[in-house]
């Protein structure tokens, strides 16, 4: 039986949110003016609702994507789009950190190597975090955009969106985060941080694969990234899908309701956790010292004296899912970006726990690192001499 601490890269479904899903999947088109197409586009607007109290912000503003990297596309080509066809600047620009999620770097870098923006790489600090300071300086008179993630995917390093967003409110600056990882354990409010943008995705909360949300401010210009129908209020268009759709609103409210006691429980066991690693040689933390600056969820750590791939393979052999870094990569076994703008040395593991962890996952998890990790410096297992037959 595997036991499974890779909750990062996606958490089982919640039961409730399996029940939205098959009650609503074999539903009408809900674009369709008959009953049963009303029924299913009442399940969807629904949803919105739910997710629109969860967020702080106005159902009118909540549009559902196929995840979270749909909802950042959106948002960072949409925004930026919407500025070249408004003239604001021959090449509008946009600032965004050195570790944010590919979901962002990636199109804003092709954006800025296709010549449409111009485009400005805040690093981080040794932990992990983006100074707020070092991004307000990188914004100019022509920014149009600026992108901070709420948390890191990797390190769990929570990043100071409000104080950035509060700056540059009378500076006709958007802000966009991605909050994908944060919304489980932090309070995400719209209202109260003053942002433009959200992206998140369902099944990093106990949702299905294949749903998220961009949440876009009323007013802010945005062009579609695909057209045809206009569906979902004319951003995004595409049969909207009430099974998934329902089962996002349904997640996010219960992780809300949740929140409190889920935070609480999800710390106790990271910290004991950490405190069983960290007690062996050669292994140190990465992130943030200050336990308020980093999720509850995440315990990421470099290990001396080992390699990844020999230790990959271990973990597999023994039972114990967990991250080398980030699984949102093709193959994810490449070097991390995150880890190389923090310097960070030594073979990486993430470990991450989320509403299905429990005790017993953590005594496992410690069992198999306090033998895996002394093994594999002894040397790696040399197969048995194979006797040929005479």
């Amino acid at each position: 039986m595997t036991t499974y601490l890779d909750h990062a890269a996606t958490t089982p479904p919640r039961p409730a949110a399996r029940a939205a899903l098959q009650r609503w999947l074999d539903v009408a088109n809900p674009s369709s003016t008959h009953l049963a197409g009303q029924a299913a586009r009442v399940a969807v607007e629904q949803a919105r609702d739910q997710v629109a109290d969860a967020l702080g912000c106005s159902p009118h503003e909540v549009v559902f994507t196929a995840g979270a990297t749909e909802a950042d596309n959106l948002a960072i080509k949409g925004i930026m789009w919407a500025a070249c066809e408004q003239h604001r600047a021959a090449r509008p620009h946009l600032v965004t950190t050195a570790v944010e999620h590919p979901a962002v770097l990636d199109p804003a870098r092709w954006l800025a190597e296709r010549g449409e923006v111009t485009l400005s790489i805040v690093p981080p600090a040794a932990d992990g975090r983006v100074d707020p300071e070092a991004v307000l300086a990188a914004v100019r008179a022509d920014t149009v955009l600026v992108s901070v993630m709420a948390a890191n995917n990797e390190l769990g390093s929570v990043n100071d969106v409000a104080t950035i967003a509060a700056a540059l409110a009378e500076r006709e600056v958007a802000v966009h985060t991605d909050a994908v990882q944060a919304v489980l354990t932090r309070e995400v409010d719209m209202s109260d941080w003053g942002i433009d943008a959200l992206a998140l995705s369902a099944h990093k909360l106990g949702g299905p694969a294949g749903v998220g949300v961009a949440v876009l401010r009323r007013g802010l210009p945005v062009v579609p990234l695909l057209h045809g129908g206009g569906q979902d209020r004319g951003v995004r268009s595409g049969t909207l899908a009430a099974g998934l759709d329902a089962a996002c609103g349904v997640v996010l409210e219960q992780t809300v309701a949740e929140r409190p006691t889920l935070s609480l429980r999800l710390r106790d066991l990271t910290d004991r956790l950490a405190a069983g690693l960290l007690e062996l040689d050669g292994v140190r933390r990465n992130g943030p010292a200050d336990p308020a600056a980093r999720l509850v969820t995440h315990l990421h750590v470099s290990i001396d004296g080992i390699e990844a791939d020999a230790l990959a393979v271990a973990l597999d052999r023994a039972g114990l899912a967990a991250s080398s870094g980030s699984a949102c990569g093709s193959g994810a076994a490449g070097g991390s970006h995150v880890l190389t703008a923090i310097g960070a040395h030594g073979t990486p593991l993430r470990l991450s726990l989320g509403w299905p962890s429990t005790d017993e996952d953590v005594d496992r998890a410690l069992e198999v690192l306090g033998e895996v990790i002394p093994r594999l410096r002894r040397g790696p297992l040399r197969p048995a001499t194979a006797r040929v037959a005479g």
